[in-house]
């Protein structure tokens, strides 16, 4: 991934909690055929430090776990808010014109070594867990042990887990810092005023990074 100094993120919490806010991956493998990709959620284990681990499942039927080289890493891709920005917003397009549009976002690439697990008590406990967490904020949530047992039961047969330990993580968050403070405070203005979330949460991020420099 092509870093710039001034988008590079480095802090690992930081990274980890982009991790949980958008835990669907693009898992990219290496097979005979050539490079392969899937979109995974993942939930993200600090151990062991000082990268952590991410965990997830994909269908038995998917070949992914099979064709990947297991001496190969593999390379998870988080995709967290990410926004056009108009030259518009700018202050320095009135003053000398000399803007042009960009797009803002932040990222983090876990690289990372692969191991499937076939174990149904381990994936039992995996789904309770991503159950639990994305449940959470429901009424009323739903939990594994609402189905019926031996239909839970049917259903990890037909999944396998994924273990992918971090061994190196690489953050890059684009959000303005190579923007005067004028052009920032613009950014953030043209992004309140689009009224979704994506670009409210670009927003707070243009904001954080303000504050940091």
């Amino acid at each position: 991934m092509y870093q710039p100094r001034h988008f590079v993120e480095t802090r690992v919490a930081v990274m980890h909690d982009l991790m949980r806010a958008y835990p669907l991956a693009a898992i990219v493998t290496t097979t005979a055929a050539g490079p392969a990709a899937d979109h995974v959620p993942l939930e993200i284990d600090p151990e062991p430090a000082p990268y952590g681990t991410l965990r997830g499942h994909v269908a038995r039927v998917n070949p992914m776990w099979r064709e990947h080289a297991p001496a190969t890493p593999v390379l998870a891709i988080f995709q967290g808010p990410q926004a056009y920005v108009s030259p518009s917003a700018y202050a320095t397009k009135r003053e000398t014109g000399k803007v042009v549009p960009t797009w803002n976002y932040a990222v983090v690439h876990a690289r990372c070594t692969l191991r499937a697990i076939d174990d149904p008590v381990w994936l039992r406990g995996l789904v309770e867990r991503l159950t639990r967490r994305h449940e959470s904020g429901r009424s009323v949530p739903w939990q594994v042990a609402d189905a019926p047992p031996d239909y839970v039961e049917q259903m990890l047969r037909a999944i396998v887990g994924l273990e992918l330990v971090i061994a190196e993580l690489a953050g890059k968050w684009k959000v303005s810092q190579n923007r005067p403070g004028r052009d920032r405070a613009g950014v953030v203005e043209d992004l309140g005023r689009r009224g979704d979330e994506n670009a409210a949460a670009m927003a707070r991020l243009v904001q954080s990074a303000a504050g940091e420099s």
